[in-house]
């Protein structure tokens, strides 16, 4: 998928900071696609989106060191709009000829910020004489503004809280639009999109629709592509949009590798041959995955050994097809992000089995990766574009390896099977309570722990089980769910009623961070 379907794009240079991709949700919220670039690589970037408007990250850099990242001269030349966020604005004062110092009054959090003039900006959202809540994070600030410049709105700690050059249509703010800390700021992105670059709002789903089948016929011709289905939703969806555009040249095939849910397996191969005739392989290779894993305890050995199987499966299964010339998988665009961080860190590792590191290269496939210009959200979305059922579409993620990392210590069959009974009484218990769907995931997972319990007259010896459950909005921060304590008193007695090998619940309440949402 090339960028060079979007002729309406802003471009978001990234310095660095922790919410970029927030920008790039906000822009994207206004119905317009937006696109991050590292500012190593901004001049390329630049010249290849060719946008309408620029914005400039904030960045955990000082714009008065030596050596801290700048924007390329020509976005200031190009007669486009620029808006400056943080330190994109002191970058921009700096490199436009005002001034920026550090040691001042540092802002960090809630801050209140006095409209002082009328600005295209604030047009609709800010009259001038307003006070409004916005956040800050910043230890140095503008001392002096470039020429053509002038102050739009202060606040206690930063005199230049946000300026304005209205004739070249730049624009900077101290605080951060993006967050929802600051209750209007995605209104101000949206002026800032709309009513100053002038950009329509119809970057739909509807339309990357179009976009994502044109390019995938125009990539596969009349090549043999295959698509590793995990049941999850960035799989299922670019399954699905593959399908639509090249039909059965595409062959589906789903690993069952025994680690997953519940007849999870047998209802993700229902939906897709009911619903959508797509050619579909359910390979049953719980046998041989259990097999290799049986006894052993250490979390990395079980994901090594899930992803080469794996992978020696998938490979097998396409042989019998006679090979295929390209692989659809499901990679989203905070992955790609992540890829190219500005500090050129590696790739982060997608802990899930869709992401068959490797496969390309040994069957000599090329990628197909029809969401990579997607955020989670906007994958649904698609997915609804295509007619997959709710009830699918707001599933909660699932790792890769399945069940074998809520299995902490040693797995066994017997292990598992417990496991996945006691998961599908908890999930059955949520769904009731009608929380399904304010909770990113929920599972439970069984300690290597045994404790004494009393049933009826005897004395039990067994498992463990805990229960997690937290809300997110990506997966990067998450907070444990505030049950009542009457659910979580239903659910315990109905696990330890009914599963037999449990005799004790007990409910996670770790944060992320400092735990992980999986407990391996």
């Amino acid at each position: 998928m090339s960028t060079s379907t979007h002729p309406d794009s802003v471009l978001i240079l990234d310095f660095g900071s922790q919410v970029t991709q927030l920008i790039a949700r906000r822009v994207r919220e206004a119905g317009v696609f937006s696109e991050i670039v590292p500012f190593q690589s901004a001049a390329e970037g630049f010249a290849r989106i060719k946008p309408k408007a620029v914005i400039l990250s904030g960045s955990p850099h000082s714009a008065v060191d030596i050596g801290s990242p700048r924007a390329p001269q020509e976005i200031f030349s190009a007669g486009i709009p620029v808006l400056g966020i943080c330190y994109g604005e002191q970058t921009m004062c700096a490199q436009l000829g005002g001034k920026v110092e550090s040691g001042h009054h540092r802002e960090f959090g809630r801050a209140f910020l006095d409209v002082k003039e009328k600005s295209a900006l604030f047009d609709g959202v800010w009259e001038r004489g307003s006070r409004h809540q916005v956040w800050m994070s910043h230890g140095d600030r503008v001392t002096a503004l470039p020429e053509g410049f002038k102050v739009i709105a202060t606040s206690e700690g930063a005199p230049y809280a946000a300026i304005a050059d209205e004739g070249r249509r730049f624009y900077a703010v101290q605080f951060h639009p993006e967050v929802v800390h600051t209750p209007d700021g995605a209104k101000l992105l949206s002026n800032f999109v709309h009513n100053i670059a002038g950009i329509k709002g119809d970057w739909t789903m509807a339309a990357y629709r179009e976009q994502a089948i044109n390019a995938i016929r125009a990539k596969v011709g009349s090549g043999k592509v295959i698509c590793a289905l995990s049941g999850g939703v960035d799989s299922s969806v670019a399954a699905l949009l593959a399908h639509e555009a090249i039909g059965d040249q595409l062959t589906c095939i789903l690993v069952d590798h025994g680690l997953m849910r519940k007849n999870e397996a047998r209802d993700v191969v229902a939906m897709f041959r009911e619903h959508y005739n797509l050619p579909l392989i359910l390979v049953d290779a719980a046998d041989r995955f259990i097999g290799a894993l049986e006894g052993e305890a250490d979390p990395e050995v079980k994901r090594k050994t899930i992803g080469r199987l794996f992978i020696e499966v998938f490979e097998e299964e396409a042989k019998k097809l006679g090979g295929a010339d390209f692989l659809v998988q499901g990679t989203l665009y905070p992955d790609v992000i992540e890829s190219v961080s500005f500090t050129g860190g590696p790739s982060a590792t997608i802990k899930s089995h869709h992401n068959v590191g490797g496969l390309p290269e040994r069957m000599n496939m090329q990628l197909v990766e029809p969401l990579r210009e997607l955020f989670k959200d906007e994958v649904r979305e698609l997915g609804r574009e295509l007619g997959l059922p709710d009830s699918f579409i707001g599933r909660h993620p699932f790792p890769g390896p399945g069940l074998a990392i809520r299995c902490p210590g040693g797995i066994t069959r017997e292990k598992l099977e417990i496991l996945r009974e006691a998961d599908a009484i908890y999930l059955d218990e949520i769904r009731k309570a009608g929380l399904y769907d304010a909770i990113w995931q929920a599972f439970a997972v069984l300690l290597p722990v045994q404790t004494v319990g009393v049933m009826g007259d005897g004395r039990t010896y067994e498992f463990v089980c805990a229960l997690r459950a937290v809300t997110s909005v990506d997966g990067m921060t998450a907070d444990f769910y505030h049950y009542d304590m009457d659910f979580l008193g239903r659910a315990a007695t109905r696990i330890i009623n009914e599963v037999r090998g449990i005799n004790r619940v007990v409910y996670d309440v770790t944060s992320k961070p400092p735990g992980t949402i999986e407990w391996e």
